[in-house]
C-alpha cells in the first residue's frame, strides 16, 4: 500500500528537502506518495517545518505522526489539535553543525583572534592566552547537541561543566542538574554556550543574577534560543564589563530587527541563525527510519516529551 506522507512546510523548503526525503524512502523500500497537497483525511505522515502555515492538526484523522525536520519544536508541541505522537529533528548533520559553530567560537575567544583579525591601528601587542586545562567553559543544556559539544571541548583540554534538567553523567564533563544545580555550572565561568530549548521554564535563564555568577570578563555564546537570554540585562553585563563579548546565533525576533542595539553594540557577534542546520541528506534518512519504524511498529525515533516541551 502507498502511503500518503503530506509535506507540510514552506515553498522553499519543501524544495529543498523532498528529492532527498523520496530517495531515502525508496532506499529503504518504503512506498510513499510525498507532496505538499494531499487531503488531510487522506495523510499517513506529516512532515513539518515551523514555516509552514499548518496550525490545525484535527482534521487528520488517519496520521500515525507528525515528523518534524527541525530541532526546535517549540511553536508546534503546545498545539492543541496536535494529539499525536511528534518526533524531532536529531541528526549527524545537525550535531555535527553545531560542535563545529562552538568549537570555533569558543577557540576564537579562548584565543583572543578578534584582536589581531580587526586591528586597524597595527597595534604589535602580544597577548598570551591561558591553556584550555585552565579555561571553565560552561554549556546550558546537556542534550544530543550540548553533550557532543560538551565532549569535544574536553577532548581539546577544556574544564567543562554541564547543566540540564535531569541528572546526566558524561565522562569528563561536572554535570549539574535541576535547579538547585545552575550555580554549580555557571560558578566562575569564563565561557558559556546556551543550548537549552525555548520553554517557558527556560526563558531569560541568563538574566542579571546569572550573568553575575560568570567570571567577569566571560564570554557569552548562544547558538540556541534567543529567550534563553534577557537581552536588557547581557547589555548591561557588556557595557559594565562583566561580560567582554556575546556572540549570538538565536534572537526573540528574527530576522533581528534592523534597530535592534545588539547591531551596533561593540562587544556582540551577530551571526544570522547559522550554527547549524539539518542537512537534506541526513534528515531525509532520519524523517524515513522514523516512517518505517511507524509502520512496522517499533518506537519512533526522538519522540518529544511534551509535557516537557522538548
Amino acid at each position: 500500500m502507498t502511503l500518503n506522507v503530506l509535506l507540510a512546510t514552506a515553498t522553499a523548503t519543501a524544495e529543498r528537502y523532498r528529492p532527498a526525503i523520496a530517495r531515502a524512502l525508496q532506499d529503504i523500500g518504503v512506498d510513499a506518495s510525498l507532496r505538499p497537497d494531499h487531503a488531510p483525511e487522506t495523510v499517513d505522515y506529516v512532515v513539518y517545518t515551523p514555516d509552514s502555515d499548518l496550525v490545525d492538526f484535527a482534521p487528520f484523522k488517519r496520521a500515525k505522526a507528525v515528523l518534524s525536520l527541525w530541532a526546535g519544536v517549540e511553536k508546534i508541541v503546545s498545539n492543541p489539535t496536535l494529539t499525536i505522537p511528534l518526533a524531532r529533528m536529531v541528526d549527524d548533520g545537525l550535531r555535527e553543525g553545531m560542535v563545529e559553530y562552538v568549537t570555533g567560537h569558543v577557540l576564537r575567544h579562548h584565543l583572543g583572534m578578534d584582536a589581531h583579525i580587526v586591528n586597524p591601528a597595527h597595534r604589535w601587542k602580544k597577548r598570551i592566552p591561558p591553556l584550555a586545562r585552565d579555561r571553565h567553559v560552561a554549556i546550558l543544556g546537556l542534550g544530543e547537541l550540548g553533550a557532543a559539544c560538551a565532549q569535544t571541548l574536553v577532548g581539546l583540554n577544556f574544564r567543562v561543566s554541564g547543566w540540564s534538567r535531569r541528572k546526566k553523567s558524561l565522562e569528563g564533563i561536572a554535570c549539574h542538574h535541576g535547579p538547585n544545580g545552575l550555580h554549580g555550572a555557571l560558578a566562575g565561568a569564563d565561557i558559556i554556550v546556551l543550548l537549552l530549548p525555548a520553554t517557558p521554564e527556560t526563558e531569560n535563564t541568563m538574566n542579571t543574577q546569572t550573568l553575575g555568577q560568570l567570571q567577569p570578563g566571560a564570554f557569552v555564546i548562544n547558538p540556541g534560543r534567543g529567550t534563553l537570554i534577557d537581552d536588557d540585562a547581557l547589555i548591561a553585563a557588556l557595557d559594565g564589563g562583566q561580560i567582554a563579548h556575546a556572540t549570538l546565533d538565536a534572537f526573540r525576533e528574527e530576522p533581528l530587527p534592523p534597530d535592534h542595539p545588539f547591531w551596533l553594540h561593540p562587544k556582540v557577534t551577530i551571526t544570522p541563525h547559522v550554527a547549524s542546520d539539518t542537512r537534506p541528506d541526513s534528515a531525509a534518512r532520519v524523517i524515513a527510519q522514523n516512517i518505517r519504524r511507524g509502520e512496522t511498529g517499533e518506537e519512533l525515533l526522538h519522540l518529544v516529551d511534551r509535557g516537557a516541551g522538548y
